[in-house]
């Protein structure tokens, strides 16, 4: 249940919150850990509007990647500089625009103070720090250099985010111009078929199948609109439950690598970003068990996935990890075990790692630009073919009568 409470901290400043616990005993105890002494408590029940409420809150506060990138270097930055972490974090909490972002920092702060490191205090807020950003600044705990640790995660961070970009930006011109064409269609459906259709039914022409076909869409939107929105709806309900399932993501997973073009593509991405991440995780100085676990975390497609888990056993078992990336060829290109191997026998794995990421970030970064080239006069073809059919469809039956007349 969620409780509003007031109580006092050490100071004997009066302090107000709502927290979640068991009952008010359960409660009372919760804030004497944490230096507190409850005077009042009350049960707090949520109605619709304050869910709503909170619901739409959280939505418009999000915490975007770039300020957990900005978070991260800027943190790094400040503590090599010489400021203490508590009062780094102070800075940064009146720098943050965003309200549940300060608020976190302002916990973290809070955290430091009573005595937690920095990787424990994030730890309690798994959905905004990825075990990826907390076991590298745990590691930089350990090893006495966490600014340099946090800087690592910045960077990271803004490399996975930039190829995230550049995915979306190859994808974003077809899809816009797909849906534009879409809506220009249904009202071309919906106002101007029905018009042509009441001149051929005053002309009692033979309709070609090509238009008795049109005109047969066009009634289903004017007619069975509803019904259509309804079998749509029920379609991506259906597809969706499909894809969250384990053999629907198979099938996902699947379909990627067979499409000519975009399979190299998702093996391209998956190798920059196995390697980066390794690399980055590695160079922080965490174990690299540790690291391939994160890894597998990082990585979506299950083929990847199953090579992740694969060497995380040769590992264990002592034995060198370019071999299993060597034997994947399918899946990681043979020039990403060729490069490990290198890195393994000169004992730079992880520099060798960085040098795989980049050159594969620098690969997909070319290849997008060519997928959008190529994609261009491909729609073009598309929307020609599309404009073409229906105008020769509903011009055909007056051209015969006018050929008649003569």
């Amino acid at each position: 249940m969620k409780y509003s409470y007031k109580a006092t901290n050490e100071a004997n400043e009066t302090v107000e919150g709502i927290k979640e616990s068991v009952d008010k005993i359960t409660l009372f105890k919760d804030l004497q850990k944490e230096g507190l002494m409850m005077i009042t408590a009350s049960e707090k029940k949520d109605n619709w509007f304050s869910l709503a409420n909170e619901s739409f809150a959280s939505f418009t506060s999000r915490i975007k990647a770039q300020e957990k990138i900005i978070f991260a270097k800027n943190l790094g930055a400040m503590i090599e500089a010489g400021l203490p972490m508590a009062r780094a974090l102070e800075v940064l909490q009146r720098q943050t625009k965003n309200k549940k972002f300060k608020k976190i920092i302002a916990s973290l702060g809070d955290g430091i103070k009573k005595g937690k490191t920095l990787s424990e205090s994030m730890s309690q807020y798994p959905k905004i720090f990825s075990q990826l950003f907390i076991s590298m600044t745990h590691s930089g705990e350990e090893s006495g250099d966490i600014s340099h640790s946090l800087k690592n995660v910045g960077e990271q961070l803004e490399k996975t985010l930039s190829l995230q970009k550049k995915i979306r930006g190859a994808m974003m011109y077809p899809a816009v111009i797909l849906v534009v064409m879409s809506g220009i269609a249904v009202l071309m459906m919906v106002y101007v078929v029905p018009t042509l259709v009441a001149t051929f039914n005053d002309l009692h022409v033979d309709l070609p199948w090509s238009t008795k076909l049109i005109i047969f869409v066009s009634d289903m939107f004017i007619h069975h609109g509803i019904i259509l929105l309804g079998v749509v709806i029920v379609l991506f309900a259906i597809v969706s439950s499909i894809a969250k399932s384990s053999w629907g993501k198979r099938a996902i997973d699947t379909m990627w690598l067979k499409i000519p073009v975009v399979g190299t593509l998702v093996r391209e991405i998956n190798s920059a970003r196995t390697t980066r991440t390794l690399s980055s995780l590695l160079s922080s100085g965490v174990d690299m068990v540790v690291a391939m676990e994160i890894t597998e975390q990082v990585i979506q497609n299950s083929y990847f996935k199953e090579v992740i888990v694969k060497a995380k056993k040769v590992i264990q078992n002592g034995e060198a990890i370019s071999g299993v990336f060597l034997e994947n060829q399918k899946l990681y290109p043979s020039f990403v075990g060729e490069m490990m191997n290198v890195g393994e026998e000169t004992g730079k794995l992880a520099s060798m790692l960085m040098e795989i990421a980049i050159y594969y970030e620098n690969e997909v970064d070319q290849r997008t630009k060519d997928m959008s080239t190529i994609v261009e006069p491909l729609l073009m073809v598309l929307i020609g073919a599309g404009v073409g059919f229906f105008a020769i469809s509903m011009l055909s039956p007056t051209y015969s009568v006018m050929t008649n007349i003569k």
